[in-house]
């Protein structure tokens, strides 16, 4: 999820958008398999549920980012990915094959979870959810999680990124109203699933715009702290 360097020609394009899909897609089927999982292990007990989520996610989250970010920058997320193009750190078009692994990654996570508890593979009922309160979250969750990135990676600290990113999620997913979707492909990867961790398909536009906003207001606020970037 932080790229420390501007894009390195010396990692063909390929292997980076692949480190991109497996990442994402491993982050997803943690999501979705400890929703699922924390259903089991504790059936009505919504805390329980969340902690093991969260607990599951970040620790899995840290991994990765340590693993893959010297291969693609450890993005898993096309909001980050928007961030770093609009930034000159990574290609527009690399940008563009990135966002196509994250989403491709990120539903064939939702089915792999699927597949792991003997479940139908893609399911339509995830939780409606929506509302003010929830987008403006979303919008929080997202612009927090952009700007502890842009700090490490312009203060040079990038390699404090697979502690300091989990640690802003496992935060928001406990402070923010809508538990810190803040990724557009772990949203729509969420939209294939009706456990603990679903969303309702119909609810993720709205998700993604507050996500894209809060990126924005996350880059922003870099950018105040730390004077404007130089190309």
């Amino acid at each position: 999820m932080v790229t420390a360097v501007r894009e390195s020609v010396a990692i063909p394009l390929a292997r980076r958008v692949a480190a991109e899909a497996v990442g994402t897609g491993v982050l997803v089927a943690t999501v979705v398999g400890s929703g699922i999982m924390g259903q089991v292990l504790a059936p009505d007990q919504v805390l329980l549920q969340l902690l093991c989520n969260a607990v599951a996610t970040v620790a899995v989250l840290g991994v990765l980012i340590a693993l893959m970010g010297s291969i693609s920058g450890a993005h898993f997320n096309p909001a980050v990915t928007l961030a770093d193009a609009f930034a000159g750190r990574i290609t527009w078009s690399a940008a563009s094959a990135y966002l196509g692994s994250q989403l491709v990654g990120g539903c064939l996570g939702t089915i792999l979870a699927h597949a792991m508890f003997e479940q139908p593979l893609v399911q339509w009922t995830g939780k409606t959810r929506g509302g003010v309160g929830q987008l403006i979250g979303e919008a929080v969750a997202t612009a927090g999680l952009l700007l502890v990135i842009a700090m490490l990676v312009r203060t040079g600290r990038g390699a404090l990124a697979p502690v300091m990113v989990p640690a802003w999620i496992l935060g928001a997913y406990f402070f923010t109203s809508s538990t810190s979707f803040a990724n557009p492909a772990v949203t729509v990867g969420r939209a294939l699933t009706g456990s603990f961790a679903g969303i309702d398909p119909a609810s993720v536009p709205a998700f993604v715009a507050a996500q894209l906003v809060g990126a924005a207001v996350g880059v922003g606020l870099a950018a105040l702290l730390l004077g404007r970037e130089s190309r």
